[in-house]
This record gives C-alpha cells, structure tokens and sequence, in this order.
C-alpha cells in the first residue's frame, strides 16, 4: 500500500522529540501516575475498530475502570505522556453515532457533549472509512480538537488499497495519522497531531447540501444559551428528533428551547422525507466526496476470495458455523479447560503443591504456633483459610479461569464472536433474545458477574433482564464448568444428560420469558470485524488482566466463606443448618454429605462445585447422583458477586425475584432428574 503523505513542515513531518509518545504510567520506572493530567484525550469510534488496543498502547499498564456517573457503564481511564505532558485517556465504549441506541453509545456521547477531553480521536478502520466518515463529520459538528486515527493499514495494505492521507485531512480540516495499533506503529505521529490540535483553531463545520445545513443553521441561530461544546451538535441532534438533545436545550435555553424546537418544525417542513432519514443521507454523501481520490485500489475480487474472507461468512451460516462451534466448543471447553485446565494442571496443585506440599506445612506450622485447636482450624483443617480456602481459589479455581480466559481471549482476538451472534440470532429471537446477547453469554461461561455487567449493551430493559436471569439460572461459570467436566468426563452419557437439561431449561425458560416479559422484540445489528490470526501479546493481556480481575474478586469471598464455615462449624449451627438440608438433598437421591456442597453453593458456585469435587475424589456418589448433583449446582442460586451485579444494573426488585425463582426450580429440576434417571435404571 501506498500512504501519500506530507513530508517535513506539514502534518506528518519529522516528529520532534518533544512530542513522542513516553510509557504508560504503570510500566517500569514510572509506578504510579500523576495527581492531575495536563491533556484529556477521549478515544471513540465504532466497536472492533482496534480503540481498546490503542488506549492499552498508550497507557502502559495503570488502567482504572469506574462507572460513568448517573450510569452502570464501566469506562476505561488510564494515563500516559505526550512528551512533556502528562496525558489522560479515556477509552469511550463502542459508537457508531451520535444518535445513541444503547447505554453505552449514550456514555460515548455524553463524554464528547459534555467537553470531558480536551482532544477527541476517533479510530477508525482504515478498511471501511466509508462507514467511519458519518461520525467523523458528526464529531467536526462538536467543534472540538479533533483527530483521525486510521488504524490496521496494515490490513488495507494487504488488500491494495491506497490512503492519501494528505488529501483526506485537506478536506476534513482535521489532522488524520496512520496507525497499526497492535505493533505501536504511528504513534509518534499521533502524538503530534494531538499537539497540534490543541494549540489550533477549532475545525470547521461540515457542510451540507438539499436544505440540511441551512436547516441546522437557521436551528443554531436560535440557541442562545450557554453549551459546552458548539451548540451546531445540539441544532442537528434536535432536527434529528432526539430527545436527550431536547432536554439539553430545554435546560439551557432562557425560553427551554421553544424558538429552537419552532425552528425546527419550520426548517424541516420541505424535507422530502423524515429528518433524520434526510441528515443521515447527507452525510453519507458528504463522506463519499471527501473520500472520492483519497480511498484507491483495493483487489475488492481477491479480497472476496480470500480465505479470511470466506471464512469469516462461512461461519456465520449454519451448515458450516454450527459444526464449527462444535468443533471450538469440544477442543476448547472440554479438551483445553475440561481436561488439561480442571484435569492435568488441578491434579498437579492439588496433589503435589497443596496435599504433599504446603498443607503439610501449614500444618505443622500452625500447631507450632497456636497452641488451641480450635484456633489452628481457622487456619488449617477442614474449613481452614489455608487449607481450605487458599486451597480452593488457587489449585482448583484458578487454573480452570485461567484456561478459560486464555481460551476466550483467543477467540475473540480472531472476531468469531460476531459470527457467532450472527449464526445464533434466529435461535435467540425465539426466547426473547438477539445475536448481540451471544456476547454476555459466552462471556458468562467465564464469569457470570462480569457477563451480567455486559448485559448493560443490550438494546432493551425486557433483553436485559431476561439475559440476567438466563445468566443466573442456566450459564455455568468456567470454575464451576471446569470442575463439573472433570467430574463427569469419565461418562459420556452423563455429560450428554447435563448438556441436554441445562440447554432444554435455557430455551424452555428463555421462551416463556419471552412471552411473559413486556417490552418490544429486540432488533439486531453489528459491525463485523474482518477475521483475524489473534496476536500473542494482546491475548495474554487480556487473560491476565482478567485472570487477576477475578483472583481479586474471588479470594476474599472464598476466605470469607472458610470463616463463616469455621465458625458455624466451632459453634454447632453448621451441623444444624446441613441437618436441615439433607432432606432437601435426599429428595435429590443424594447423600447427607452433599448438602454441604450446596451451602458452599450459597457464597458461590464454583465454591460448591469445588466441595462436589473432593466428595467425587472419595469416592461417595455414584454417576446418577453426580449428575443430578451436577445438573442441580449449575441451576442453583448466583453466586454472591453475582447477585450483588443483579441487584446494580437490575434493582432489588428485579434481582430478588430472579434469586426466589431460581432456587424451587432448580430443586425441582433435580429430583425430576433424578426419578428419570432411576427409571431409566441409572
């Protein structure tokens, strides 16, 4: 690929050491990061386009996650240096436009509206600026410094295709880099342009023909009040109908907006046709012109018979994406985290870390040091923070989320995730559901807290509730799948019994909530990245990061989790509680023994899988009972991160309900089970 670009004096000259991109606060030599930052950089764009890979390039590794005010949406905040400067980015959620359809598009825009950055850079693909453009002229509307940050060239040089990236920033009027996050390409230059950006003066507005720019002018004449950006952004959002923009003006204005909503019914009236169809059309042929010479090349036939290309169709279409789902599901579930994660490597810090190892130890050590015995089972013993706790969340529960998330980083590093919302989006408009909902789903096979958090970029409340519950109910975590498929591998029948019960509940379950819940039926769109050979670095970013996310989050419930047991057990109201749930287990057909799997399932799941674990190594249920056992656990209530998440994004309402629901049913799931099975002569 060619990139014509200006040379030294221009946009894209020598860059001055003064301006290169230092290292991410949170990398060697530099710990901490600054009290305040002298530049705020927003990055947006629409998802996939590669803006996570460059905000992580950027920062290094001190990253902080919050919640955008007034939202449950997470954004990404970290800080890095633009040559002197100590520079804050903000990693904004996906966007396409600044016409929102999801809570996170409505935290995207309100970062841009509300001047939380002092420079916006939108990313964008540099294999498809035509569908980049729309926002890029949206964004000039903010009057903000502004910045383009054409990214994979490297996957446009592979196609032909040719950027004159001169030509494009002469007609923006912004500066506009070519970049290759995932090798830190670019960014020196990025860091110019950002420089420069700021100390220029604000971009022009775009302009628009067939009455649509003199209708957003005549709207912006009419607003007097005071705006944190450019009010031509607020003029074309309300000649666009959009209400959030109505209230803005409403407040802002000394009339609450009535001369500007007026100026809206009279610029509009010769529309053609509706509004927001009338801008939309207009941008779009704005952005053609500005690309018209600047975008050359491209094999657009070879790029259709590439085997990337093929591939990435091939999958989202049932003949070929179904046995290949099989395929990932088998080699990569049962196989990599089944056997080798929950198997080999549990075997490994069970037996010669913990039991030959450090229990022996903690032992010795303890019965050294604390001379009551009552005190030393707090620390080691049967319900002991060590040998108990520790012991759980580091030889069981770890390895198996370890090789899950490496498992799920790899996949969506490579962009099958949006094949595979494609492939299942008929089935899942069936229970309520769209294809977009694949994501917290498979997300929640790592963590169902996480995944109910994700539930969030659904497009509906009827959606994102019935995704909360199908998580809660039906989706197992991938410490307490792991577990469960270690124990049942040994018998195929038993493993198909529990893959058809948890899969019939979900459908079951997902259908009548989508006729019992009101609301509207979801609709479905996505961008679909190109398919890709993931990259090394990225994935094992992503699996620590999330590895170490979730040890945090787990070690402190599974040791708080050791002390409640230690102490129920020293003050006899253990033995009272696991007396009054051996009837319930016993109407399941299994042994007294296991209700007290079922009470480590309260503080969480996978703590209850871990239990059914060790009574599986003594050899105390049969492969009927384990899989009743099993099938029941996997329904059973949330764990308590995860309800704890229901009752943020859903309410306490909402999650109660879902909490009171899941337990009877889960129960009654399983004695059916298990007469079906003893019919069946299990």
């Amino acid at each position: 690929m060619t990139v014509l670009t200006k040379k030294a004096g221009g946009r894209h000259g020598e860059v001055p050491s003064s301006a290169r991109v230092g290292p991410g606060y949170g990398s060697p030599g530099r710990p901490e990061p600054p009290a305040d930052a002298d530049l705020k950089v927003a990055l947006v764009g629409a998802p996939n386009v590669g803006k996570s890979t460059l905000f992580n390039k950027l920062t290094g590794a001190y990253v902080t996650v919050s919640n955008y005010p007034g939202t449950s949406v997470g954004v990404d905040r970290g800080h890095g240096e633009l040559g002197d400067r100590a520079v804050e980015f903000i990693d904004t959620p996906g966007m396409y436009s600044l016409l929102p359809t999801t809570e996170e598009e409505r935290v995207a825009r309100r970062i841009v509206l509300e001047g939380a950055a002092d420079v916006v850079v939108q990313v964008a693909d540099a294999k498809s600026l035509e569908r980049a453009l729309p926002l890029t002229l949206q964004l000039l509307e903010v009057g903000r410094p502004l910045v383009l940050a054409v990214n994979m060239m490297d996957e446009a040089e592979a196609l032909g295709l040719e950027i004159d990236v001169a030509l494009l920033e002469e007609r923006l009027g912004i500066a506009v880099v070519p970049v290759v996050a995932v090798k830190g390409q670019g960014l020196d230059a990025l860091a110019v342009a950002v420089e420069r950006e700021v100390a220029s003066p604000p971009p022009v507005r775009p302009v628009y023909s067939n009455g649509v720019g003199e209708a957003i002018d005549r709207v912006r004449g009419r607003l007097q009040g005071a705006y944190p950006v450019d009010p031509t952004v607020f003029a074309s959002l309300l000649i666009q109908g959009d209400a959030e923009a109505a209230e803005w003006v409403a407040t802002a204005e000394p009339d609450e907006g009535d001369a500007a909503v007026s100026e809206v019914e009279s610029a509009t009236s010769e529309f053609a046709d509706t509004a927001i169809y009338r801008v939309a059309y207009e941008r779009h042929r704005a952005s053609e012109k500005a690309l018209e010479g600047a975008v050359r090349g491209g094999d657009e036939e070879a790029e259709s018979r590439s085997f990337r290309t093929w591939l990435g169709s091939a999958l989202a279409r049932p003949l070929i994406g179904i046995p290949f789902l099989l395929v990932v599901l088998y080699l990569g579930l049962f196989k990599f985290v089944g056997e080798f994660g929950s198997g080999t490597v549990v075997d490994w810090l069970e037996t010669t870390v913990f039991e030959n190892g450090l229990n022996p130890i903690f032992q010795s050590a303890f019965e050294t040091i604390i001379p009551w015995p009552w005190l030393q089972g707090l620390f080691v013993g049967e319900y002991g923070l060590l040998t108990l706790g520790v012991r759980y969340a580091v030889a069981i529960i770890l390895p198996i989320v370890g090789t899950f998330f490496l498992f799920f980083s790899i996949l969506e590093d490579s962009g099958y995730f949006p094949r595979l919302a494609l492939l299942v989006d008929r089935l899942f408009k069936k229970i309520g559901l769209s294809g977009r909902a694949v994501i917290p789903m498979v997300l929640g096979f790592a963590c169902d807290t996480m995944a109910t958090m994700v539930t969030r970029t659904l497009e509906t409340n009827r959606e994102r509730v019935l995704a909360t519950l199908l998580l809660a109910l039906a989706i197992p975590c991938s410490a307490q799948l792991g577990v469960i498929l270690a124990i049942l591998s040994g018998s195929g029948a038993a493993l198909a019994v529990l893959v058809g019960v948890i899969a019939g509940v979900f459908l079951l379950v997902g259908w009548i909530g989508s006729k019992v819940l009101p609301g509207d039926a979801p609709t479905f769109h996505m961008e679909l990245p190109p398919m890709r050979m993931p990259t090394f670095g990225n994935v094992m970013t992503k699996t620590t990061s999330r590895m170490q996310w979730y040890f945090m989050e787990v070690l402190p419930l599974f040791l708080l989790a050791s002390v409640l047991l230690w102490a129920g057990d020293l003050t006899g109201i253990l033995e009272v509680v696991l007396a009054g749930m051996t009837p319930i287990v016993g109407v399941l057909g299994l042994p007294a023994e296991t209700a007290e799997a079922f009470l480590f399932g309260f503080f969480r799941r996978d703590y209850g899988a871990a239990g059914l674990f060790d009574l599986n190594q003594e050899g105390l249920l049969s492969v009927r009972q384990l899989t009743v056992a099993a099938v029941t656990l996997t329904l059973f209530v949330p764990c308590v991160a995860q309800f704890l998440m229901m009752l943020k994004e859903r309410g306490v309402k909402t999650a109660m309900a879902i909490f009171l629901f899941t337990v009877p049913f889960a129960f009654g799931v399983g004695a059916l089970l298990n007469q079906v099975l003893r019919g069946f002569g299990w």
